[in-house]
């Protein structure tokens, strides 16, 4: 029997825009900041992906952080990761990094390889008011940490967080429960892949290769590679059909429903926050 009753539709397909950040690495920022509110409590996702060294070489270098929590999800590449909090990790193939930076920390993101491909993503997950002056943390997942399952159709689901099919991912987040699988498609046109979804949560999908179908009652919507789709917040779940090889992640959560104040790499909910966080990265205060 199907998880999903009535499939949610797609309420638009969005390109991202081609930008640079950290010392000129080359990405598509697919959720930009004029859709914070609507995909509330996700704040921002970069798409990078590249076999040009150029346009990852200078990384990220030291770089402040309040209020959030960053998922770095590594395809393919080795990047390492230092922090003021002590902390650091190697992210490589397959793996994830996921750190909160609560009341504020500076940390680095810099390649450790000088040539290939360096592929994946980075989302911005919002903290409620009560939490964003929290204790910062930080958590490298391997690859082989993070939960795997096969479905009947064949779509391989590598589960990051959350819930899909009764497995439970890597990490769980009371307040914001958000959903991040990676979907990994058959070598065969046609598999479709189901995943209940609470009505509450604001959700999209982002293919990375291929392409794929959202199902929704007689009707269909093609969403070609490098396309996001925000789904309807009408259903309870989603219903997708991959051409050969396609891959893609799913990305849902609760929203928060609060103020959303941002300047740059500092996410509160007031600009009188706004301008403590500032005074107290110029003290010095975050590392």
């Amino acid at each position: 029997m199907s998880a999903v009753k009535t499939a949610r539709g797609v309420e638009r397909l969005v390109i991202g825009q081609d930008t640079q950040d950290g010392a000129g690495v080359r990405l598509t920022r697919v959720l930009s900041h004029d859709l914070q509110q609507r995909l509330d409590p996700f704040l921002m996702l970069d798409a990078f992906g590249s076999d040009k060294p150029d346009d990852y070489i200078a990384g990220f270098p030291n770089h402040p952080h309040r209020g959030f929590e960053t998922v770095t999800y590594m395809i393919a590449g080795r990047m390492r990761h230092r922090d003021s909090g002590g902390h650091e990790g190697l992210l490589q193939n397959g793996g994830v990094q996921w750190m909160t930076a609560g009341r504020g920390l500076t940390h680095s993101e810099m390649p450790e390889q000088e040539e290939g491909v360096m592929e994946g993503f980075q989302l911005w997950l919002n903290l409620p008011a009560k939490h964003k002056l929290c204790d910062p943390w930080y958590r490298d997942i391997q690859s082989e940490e993070i939960p795997e399952v096969t479905t009947p159709q064949q779509v391989l689901v590598r589960v990051i967080a959350g819930t899909s099919q009764g497995v439970t991912g890597a990490m769980q987040r009371e307040h914001t429960e958000p959903l991040y699988v990676d979907l990994h498609f058959p070598s065969t046109d046609g598999a479709v892949f189901e995943q209940a979804l609470p009505a509450t949560h604001n959700a999209f999908i982002y293919v990375y290769r291929g392409s794929v179908e959202v199902l929704h009652g007689d009707a269909s919507t093609a969403v070609p590679v490098k396309r996001m789709a925000i789904l309807r917040n009408a259903g309870d779940g989603l219903l997708v059909r991959g051409t050969a090889n396609t891959r893609m992640i799913l990305i849902a959560g609760q929203p928060l429903r609060e103020p959303i104040a941002q300047y740059g790499p500092f996410v509160m909910n007031t600009r009188e926050e706004l301008v403590q966080a500032v005074d107290d990265f110029r003290a010095g205060l975050m590392g």
